[in-house]
């Protein structure tokens, strides 16, 4: 999916008409994804409810999957630039990790029907992978943050991937289990995951002048 998303996003810049097919096969999937799994979404299916042709999906994406991911990358993006107004407003170190954690409840439950009827059903997959990428990105991020200034704890650059991983699969395994489990909330997600960070993951999110950091 990468190289082919990352040349439809440079035509995006450019073309309005297909921004505006973009939008309308995003709203669709995510529309069929909350009402039934994404293995039993066809092509067809999405390219009716878009308003769009068949040819016109092919020449944007390969697998239902890409849209959907798409938009949900998209929604998460938006929560971390809100993190990185907080950054650079001086929000604190621990500040900044609780409404990050917050953030990705808030995402997951805007899409929960969507999560649920995915994490369900063993073809669906495609969606916790992404999930799991998603977080691995961002805690490399964050790793890598945290070595250029120095802070205790933080693993050394040879395994930043390993660290990453080990993160990113415990927290989507996190929402996978609040999901599972109508008796856990959104708060025993939030106070869960702050509990199992770092030590250093809450320095790292600072801006680099917070607490005297240099």
């Amino acid at each position: 999916m990468g190289g082919h998303v990352e040349a439809v996003v440079v035509s995006e810049r450019t073309d309005p008409r297909i921004t505006r097919t973009t939008g309308a096969l995003r709203q669709a999937v995510v529309e069929l994804a909350s009402q039934r799994p994404v293995s039993q979404i066809t092509v067809a299916d999405l390219a009716e409810r878009a308003g769009v042709t068949r040819a016109t999906f092919y020449n944007r994406y390969s697998t239902v999957l890409d849209p959907l991911i798409e938009a949900l990358y998209a929604d998460l993006e938006t929560g971390h630039r809100r993190e990185d107004q907080r950054r650079a407003e001086g929000y604190p170190g621990p500040e900044l990790l609780r409404l990050a954690v917050s953030e990705v409840a808030d995402h997951v439950e805007r899409f929960g029907d969507l999560y649920r009827h995915a994490l369900g059903d063993p073809a669906d997959r495609g969606v916790y992978d992404a999930l799991v990428r998603h977080f691995n990105d961002y805690a490399l991020a964050y790793l890598a943050r945290g070595a250029s200034r120095g802070l205790p704890g933080v693993p050394g650059i040879g395994h930043h991937q390993v660290v990453a991983q080990f993160l990113a699969h415990g927290f989507a395994g996190a929402v996978k289990a609040w999901l599972s489990d109508p008796d856990v909330t959104r708060e025993d997600l939030v106070d869960a995951t702050v509990a199992c960070a770092p030590g250093w993951w809450a320095s790292a999110g600072e801006a680099r002048d917070a607490g005297n950091c240099v």
